[in-house]
């Protein structure tokens, strides 16, 4: 046992910690040299401003004395936030959006992707995978002029509802209207890219399996719930539980663009919080507070919904 010892550490004298051999890494040491940029380039975009952010949230911002110079006011800030009355709603209205966000937009792709798939003509494919991909790559300015030139008050929906003898409805400054708009433009926007993850998804299912249900007198819906969805598991579970990480994130950007005063109290989420608390009233340290509780309970949930996912279907997003 000693000389098999003392010879396993001979054999692992000339390797590194990460069990790479001393020599291998000088023979290609330019090729581990090109991995340094990429390191400082995190470091210094990606994880000092996290580090920046962690200790602006403990600390009173001032101009003069800066970030390191700020006084240090430890848990205060958090404290400031949630004695405010202001801030449960916020956190309701973006719990409340992102789930309904998630009930409505994440079948959609799922539906869309099986019946391009199934689709027998590859040009009406093109042209329909086309014309559902556009959408996403517009920004949210160029889809909010799209929705305020169909629902504002001149728009072409309330033409429409007045030359059939209806009355013209306020869509855009109407509080019960505020959701229905956000959820269905973002859907609208959004459901090519996820139509484009599952048919990738769809490649990669075994078509032997298709064969095979179709031998055993498998209908097109039977195929679909016993090859199709088994075979999109794994995507599935995986944009699932990369969506419920992102609870608190119910697209600021959006509702920066889509909400106003008077649909403040069913459009105002934590982004537009953080953005009007920060910028407008240069509360910096209040709204560093605000986001880092954000990040923190989207962590806290990934890693929630990824234990329990693999425990229930052995299956995880890592």
């Amino acid at each position: 046992m000693e000389h098999r010892a003392a010879g396993a550490g001979i054999r692992n004298r000339g390797r590194t910690g990460l069990g790479l051999p001393l020599s291998r890494m000088k023979r290609y040491w330019f090729l581990y040299a090109l991995i340094v940029p990429i390191l400082i380039y995190y470091v210094i975009f990606r994880y000092y401003p996290m580090l920046v952010q962690v200790t602006l949230a403990f600390k009173e911002f001032s101009l003069i004395g800066g970030i390191w110079n700020s006084e240090w006011v430890g848990w205060a800030n958090f404290s400031y936030i949630f004695s405010k009355p202001e801030f449960y709603q916020v956190l309701t209205n973006t719990v409340e959006i992102s789930l309904l966000r998630l009930a409505f937009g994440f079948i959609p792709p799922i539906l869309l992707a099986i019946l391009l798939y199934d689709l027998h003509s590859a040009a009406l494919r093109r042209v329909s995978q086309t014309v559902l991909y556009i959408p996403h790559f517009f920004s949210w300015v160029v889809m909010y002029g799209l929705v305020y030139a169909l629902f504002s008050n001149m728009g072409l929906v309330n033409q429409l509802l007045e030359r059939l003898g209806g009355a013209a409805q306020n869509f855009l400054l109407e509080p019960g209207w505020f959701r229905p708009l956000l959820i269905g433009s973002a859907i609208w926007k959004e459901i090519g890219w996820g139509t484009i993850i599952y048919l990738a998804g769809m490649t990669m299912i075994d078509s032997s399996l298709y064969d095979a249900a179709k031998m055993d007198g498998a209908g097109p819906l039977r195929r679909i719930w016993h090859v199709t969805l088994p075979g999109l598991r794994s995507v599935m579970i995986f944009l699932f539980t990369l969506s419920l990480g992102s609870v608190l994130y119910a697209g600021g950007e959006q509702i920066l663009l889509f909400y106003n005063p008077a649909t403040y109290g069913v459009g105002d989420v934590i982004d537009t919080y953080v953005y009007r608390q920060g910028l407008n009233s240069l509360q910096y340290s209040m709204a560093t507070a605000v986001s880092l509780f954000q990040s923190g309970i989207g962590l806290a949930l990934i890693l929630i919904s990824n234990a329990i996912s693999k425990k229930t279907t052995g299956t995880g997003i890592w």
